[in-house]
């Protein structure tokens, strides 16, 4: 499997809670850059599986309609995703070639650093609105390999 994590864009800093924070001006267009770039370098994913988070699923959302994707919510990829969590929920996904995971960081850098077998996830920094592409060779700790990361701002 091919699996692209894509950190939510820029969201606005006031809302009643944390969940119910919306994308930004910013946020919209960098969603809307991400999608362009999926789109120029022929990535077009067979499933998007997204937070259930607001901000989330927005950004879910623009790339899903831009490449006409079909878009899953999974709860287990809001924020607080636990790495091994992740990977027993992702398994239910193993016949789709490309999946990309819409959410939350630090849940994403945990998630890049268990399945490439890293010890320290900060030794990896997810950042908003950047597509990481790990090859995974089997949905298990340190099956993966890290192909690229590229934020948004060099899409």
């Amino acid at each position: 499997m091919d699996l692209f994590l894509l950190r939510h864009a820029d969201a606005n800093t006031e809302a009643a809670s944390d969940d119910g924070r919306k994308l930004s001006d910013k946020g919209e267009g960098q969603a809307k850059k991400v999608a362009r770039f999926i789109e120029a370098q022929h990535l077009e994913p067979d499933l998007i599986l997204t937070s259930p988070v607001r901000r989330a699923q927005q950004t879910a959302e623009v790339i899903a309609t831009h490449l006409r994707a079909e878009l899953v919510t999974v709860r287990w990829a809001a924020c607080g995703m636990h790495p091994e969590a992740a990977l027993d929920e992702l398994r239910a996904y193993v016949k789709f070639d490309r999946v990309i995971l819409v959410g939350h960081e630090p849940d994403f850098s945990q998630l890049a650093a268990h399945l490439l077998g890293l010890r320290d996830p900060t030794q990896i920094r997810i950042r908003k609105a950047s597509l990481t592409f790990l090859e995974l060779a089997a949905l298990t700790p340190g099956a993966a390999r890290l192909q690229w990361s590229v934020p948004c701002r060099m899409m």
